[in-house]
């Protein structure tokens, strides 16, 4: 794998999977988030493998989408490259997994980071949904997921402004279990992975499951609803100047069209 690193066995009945695209600050393109896939589904097939950690490095967890990947696609081309496809078989992944982020988590990186089932954060981590500043909007479940994880009213202030908040406003609203010093993240991760490996591996998926379930009754139909409007913004001037301007690094101009 070009973009991971896999220790199938970083500590009895623990996996460790860590993105490796330090330049890029993590950024998930296609092929980052297939090996992730990938890189799962093998560990959930390892009757060794209890738990899965899934972290960066202590600058980000992963900043966002790869902007440059998608800023001159169309609707169309967004719809038939349907790389959600590969966030949902993610979301599949039946055993614990936990999240350890230090620094950034944005967009894309805050969507994967809430698919993990529970997240220990540094005091450096920021979380992020601010796929508005580029003319469009959450499309990997970050409607969906955030609103069930910090309520509405917090949801629609994270989406509608796209700032970002702390480790300590996520740990206060509910979004991260718990919070440590940035030296000790991954370690309190692997304390909590730990306790979790020791207990029955059954049980464990099965009330993986059944807490899902009172989150997810209705969460493909959100999730269909986001996902088409995300297209929708792909037909927009706004997101075609919101993207290149990223990529240009200048300021936007949102004309409303």
């Amino acid at each position: 794998m070009d973009f991971l690193l896999v220790t199938p066995q970083a500590r009895p009945g623990v996996a460790l999977i860590q993105l490796n695209r330090p330049k890029e600050l993590n950024a998930l393109n296609g092929q980052l988030v297939r090996e992730i896939r990938d890189a799962l589904q093998a560990l959930d097939a390892d009757e060794a493998v209890r738990v899965v950690i899934i972290t960066g490095n202590e600058r980000a967890f992963a900043a966002g989408a790869d902007i440059k990947e998608m800023a001159g696609k169309t609707a169309v081309d967004m719809f038939l490259d349907d790389r959600f496809a590969t966030l949902e078989q993610i979301r599949r992944f039946r055993k614990p997994l936990i999240g350890a982020v230090s620094g950034f988590a944005l967009g894309g990186g805050c969507e994967l980071a809430m698919t993990c089932d529970m997240l220990v954060a540094s005091e450096t981590a920021q979380f992020g949904q601010p796929e508005i500043r580029l003319g469009t909007m959450p499309g990997a479940g970050g409607t969906q997921r955030l609103a069930r994880a910090v309520g509405k009213a917090k949801a629609m202030e994270m989406v509608l402004t796209g700032e970002f908040i702390s480790a300590q406003e996520a740990h206060r609203v509910g979004l991260v279990n718990r919070v440590v010093p940035v030296g000790q993240y991954l370690e309190e991760a692997f304390r909590l992975a730990a306790s979790i490996a020791a207990k029955s591996p059954v049980a464990a998926r099965l009330a993986k499951e059944s807490i899902n379930r009172v989150f997810e009754a209705h969460l493909e139909e959100g999730l269909h609803f986001e996902r088409k409007n995300f297209y929708l913004t792909f037909a927009s001037d706004d997101q075609k100047e919101g993207m290149a301007a990223f990529v240009e690094k200048r300021q936007p101009e949102f004309k409303g069209r």
